[in-house]
């Protein structure tokens, strides 16, 4: 468990519903940054659709933007703004929810701009290039109401942004369309004798599937770091969290991962030479596996939370590659959800994976939450004899890990999570847009 982490703390959790435990009370924030959420109209009863963070100085940027050939339009505009900009003097994040923004052709993208525009204009960039990016989540295929977006960015720039826990909260409450809580998460660390915070949100629930998932998110430090090391470090973050997650197979056509670092706490410049590189893309990385479970935990009807830990692989991508196709068996997903022990769905997918493995030595076995021995399903290729009563005993906890080890002799692993496939995922989803 990280250190500092607020959102696990039995001190600052509320115990109200069974997600809500999830949703911090206090936090460790960045210094320097703003940030805030609006109701724009777009969304129905004046629900909070706008979202924005404000750094205080001119901060290095990186993103990591979904694979999907159809990009939507807020990816290939904020795409363009780290391009003119190097990654360098970045100054805000403008989120809208409730319409995608995507597929949407040359207006879409002339409505993308147009929020930048707003938001330099009143936030006073006084760079050369666009100092903005922007992302969109929601519907695909419609326009954005810009009547309604426009003229509520200066509202929420100039009245709503703050910098306590409250704020934060609200910005993550801003970016939600399914999603049941608001995903935040917050630590701080220290780097030779300098303290630092690190703060980040994400929304997502539904058309989860690397690379990345649908997701919409963003975390910021007050450390100073390179444009260049940054986007170095949120690659390696991202490929080792984001995109090892996995709620029902579908990736997006918006997903957008971005980091920002002000340097507002001081210290020594970071870059990819710097002895302290390694370090805070530590942090960084541990932190987003936290924040990308939180996405797990909130599929769109899930009621298992489940951490798939493939071993003995030629290589990571190989352990990866198994864990992804695991994660998106619709048959070993509708089996945990059953609570069935039903692990030959496991071995399938393991099998058609398309990477080497070797079935006379592969071992498949659940590994109980509360520490009790783990039940071994397969041994070196051949099947135990399961005591299903306690398999099912295993099967009825909201957290459940599968480990399967692949036989290669490579030694190479990777940690995947995922969520199980109810019926509540098709009510939520066959009546998405009514």
């Amino acid at each position: 468990m990280l250190r500092s982490l607020r959102f696990f703390s039995t001190s600052s959790v509320k115990h109200v519903s069974d997600k809500a435990r999830f949703v911090p009370t206090s936090g460790f924030y960045p210094k320097g940054y703003k940030v805030g959420a609006y109701s724009s109209g777009v969304k129905k009863d004046n629900k909070l659709d706008l979202a924005m963070l404000v750094s205080e100085t001119p901060a290095s940027a990186a993103a990591v933007f979904t694979q999907n050939k159809f990009k939507a339009a807020p990816v290939l505009a904020s795409q363009s703004v780290l391009k003119q900009s190097l990654g360098s003097d970045i100054n805000a994040i403008v989120i809208n929810s409730g319409c995608a923004n995507a597929v949407t052709g040359e207006g879409g993208l002339k409505d993308a701009y147009a929020m930048i525009e707003k938001v330099d204009t009143t936030i006073g960039n006084k760079t050369s290039h666009p100092s903005t990016l922007v992302m969109s989540t929601g519907v695909i295929g419609q326009r954005l109401q810009m009547n309604k977006i426009l003229p509520a960015i200066p509202e929420l720039a100039n009245k709503k942004l703050g910098s306590n826990h409250d704020s934060w909260l609200t910005c993550a409450k801003g970016i939600m369309t399914t999603d049941t809580f608001p995903k935040l998460v917050s630590k701080n660390f220290t780097i030779d004798g300098t303290s630092y915070s690190l703060a980040g949100l994400a929304k997502g629930a539904g058309m989860i599937c690397p690379n990345m998932a649908t997701l919409l998110g963003f975390f910021v430090t007050d450390a100073p770091v390179t444009p260049k090391a940054l986007n170095s470090i949120l690659k390696h973050a991202v490929d080792h969290s984001f995109n090892c997650i996995s709620v029902d197979g579908d990736m997006s056509t918006n997903d957008t991962i971005s980091a920002l670092a002000n340097g507002a706490a001081g210290g020594q410049l970071i870059d990819e030479n710097s002895p302290n590189y390694d370090v805070i893309k530590n942090e960084i990385t541990s932190f987003a596996k936290q924040l990308a479970q939180l996405v797990v935990r909130d599929g769109e009807g899930a009621t298992k939370f489940i951490t798939l830990k493939v071993e003995d692989a030629l290589s990571y991508e190989d352990a990866k590659t198994v864990a992804n196709s695991i994660s998106n068996s619709a048959l070993v997903k509708t089996a945990m959800f059953g609570k069935d022990a039903n692990w030959g769905r496991i071995l399938c997918a393991t099998g058609y994976a398309g990477v080497e493995v070797e079935p006379s030595k592969t071992n498949v076995s659940f590994i109980p939450v509360d520490g009790s021995a783990e039940l071994k399903l397969l041994v070196n290729g051949e099947p135990e004899n399961v005591d299903e009563e306690r398999a099912s005993e295993i099967l009825e906890s909201e957290d459940l890990e599968i480990k399967i080890s692949l036989g290669t002799g490579g030694g190479h692993s990777c940690e995947f999570w995922t969520c199980d496939l109810s019926h509540e995922y098709v009510t939520i989803n066959g009546d998405y847009r009514s």
